[in-house]
């Protein structure tokens, strides 16, 4: 067997039984339906799932390798966890494997709040409805709190990711620099850093560690880069290609149906933005969404933004699919197809939302995993990108003190501070950080608390 052959082929189980058995893609797809089923608790608690599944349970891809794709999927605009899904899916079934892994981890969660979104426009102003809704809102609060401590645990080790959080939270907090900015800051910072203190920014490898018990992985540290995986300018330009061709398609077909100003077109054009122009996740992207949806097109209010994001965190997949609440709220609201059809004008913002939320995500991985699989272990990749998931911490601390400030201040912070939403904030958490109770759990427990309190003290 010659050097070039070595370098493409798979490694064999029979001769390395330490390693798991190949995936079939069969069986492949059932897991990714069953993640997009199960996957609550935001990124943080999917992509957690994810490493519990596919690193410690299945072997099916190494720690390693595992965080390296992460570290791409964080820097990338758009939601980290389905790009996670869409990058390992494709490493171990090409293209294929990606688009179903990406598809199934969203189609759950779409029909799910489809149904919440329609139960909320129908039946929100019920009193039970609008008490429930009343205590998801401080769970939202302790939710994303929480999700900056965890990230923020696992990344802030050293003073210079420490100083690079605090800068992004500054930036965004008191100056309201742009996301593409803060985050090419904390790249180069990452880079320069990781030139002159390179302990502080390497990734943790389990090469040369005890084995035994857990095994190696399928993909492991060392596998060769498949075939598919391998970087070529035809796979590349084939993949810009197919991006753009349909979503020229798709834009330009609802610009000719509907013309340029009407709201399908226009939530098309919103979403495309957003999924291109935010970084750092989920919880990064949602003050852009606010101020685009809310401020800017008014197709929504602040307090059914949030109520979105509370039902978003209640579904499985990622939280960024309360695009798919946004876009049925403002097809319900604009009615595009006529007052007889408000659930089809619904459904159908909904649907434009979330394809065009999630169109380039595919696009994302296909263009740029060949390219970032040649650099697992280069220190000149991965400081840049630990770097970025520093600020991404500061970014969600800001998104904190926003919702805060709407659920505690409802009418504005020179009005009256609503102390049972206080109460209910903390209470959630205690729940979360002394009992390390689930996400839904905290949500229900909170939603149920908010009816019982509303019904004793009505406003």
């Amino acid at each position: 067997m010659d050097a070039s052959s070595k370098d493409t082929e798979a490694p064999n189980p029979d001769t390395f039984p330490d390693i798991s058995p190949p995936v079939t893609f069969a069986e492949a797809a059932l897991y990714w339906l069953k993640l997009g089923f199960i996957s609550f608790g935001g990124p943080a608690g999917q992509i957690a799932i994810m490493h519990h599944d596919l690193v410690e349970k299945k072997r099916w891809i190494s720690e390693s390798r595992f965080l390296h794709a992460l570290n791409y999927c964080i820097v990338l605009p758009g939601p980290e966890a389905q790009q996670l899904a869409t990058y390992i899916g494709w490493l171990m079934h090409r293209t294929p494997g990606g688009i179903v892994a990406g598809m199934l981890f969203v189609l759950p969660s779409f029909f799910i709040l489809v149904g919440l979104a329609w139960i909320y426009m129908a039946y929100g102003s019920a009193p039970a409805v609008a008490g429930l809704l009343y205590g998801f809102k401080p769970a939202v609060v302790a939710i994303v709190l929480s999700a900056a401590w965890r990230i923020g645990a696992r990344v802030l080790k050293n003073p210079i990711t420490w100083s690079i959080a605090a800068l992004a939270f500054l930036a965004v907090f008191v100056f309201e620099l742009p996301f593409p900015f803060i985050v090419l800051a904390a790249g180069l910072i990452g880079y320069s850093s990781g030139h002159f203190a390179p302990d502080y920014f390497r990734t943790t490898s389990v090469h040369g560690t005890d084995r035994k018990g857990s095994g190696s992985a399928w993909i492991d540290d060392h596998t060769p880069i498949p075939p598919h995986a391998l970087f070529t300018m035809r796979r590349f330009v084939g993949a810009a290609t197919a991006g753009f061709v349909i979503w020229s398609s798709v834009m330009g077909a609802f610009s000719l149906a509907f013309g340029w100003e009407d709201t399908f077109t226009q939530i098309g054009w919103f979403f495309t933005k957003a999924a291109l122009l935010t970084f750092g996740g989920a919880y990064a992207v949602l003050p852009y969404i606010y101020q685009g949806a809310v401020e800017h097109y008014q197709w929504l209010t602040p307090i059914q933004m949030i109520d979105g994001l509370a039902l978003g965190e209640t579904t499985p997949g990622p939280l960024i699919m309360v695009v798919t609440f946004v876009g049925f709220v403002s097809g319900w609201a604009k009615a595009v197809l006529g007052s007889e059809a408000i659930f089809a004008s619904a459904f159908i913002a909904s649907a434009i939302a979330t394809f065009f939320t999630f169109l380039p995500s595919f696009i994302f991985i296909l263009l740029g995993g060949p390219f970032i699989e040649t650099t697992h272990g280069n220190l000149k990749l991965t400081a840049p990108l630990t770097g970025i998931t520093a600020a991404v911490v500061g970014i969600i601390l800001n998104l904190a003190l926003f919702f805060a400030y709407h659920v505690f201040w409802v009418s504005g912070i020179d009005g009256p501070i609503d102390w049972i939403s206080v109460a209910l904030a903390a209470i959630a958490l205690i729940a979360l950080f002394r009992f390390k109770s689930g996400v839904i759990p905290v949500i229900l427990g909170c939603g149920l608390g908010g009816m019982a309190l509303r019904s004793l003290f009505p406003q």
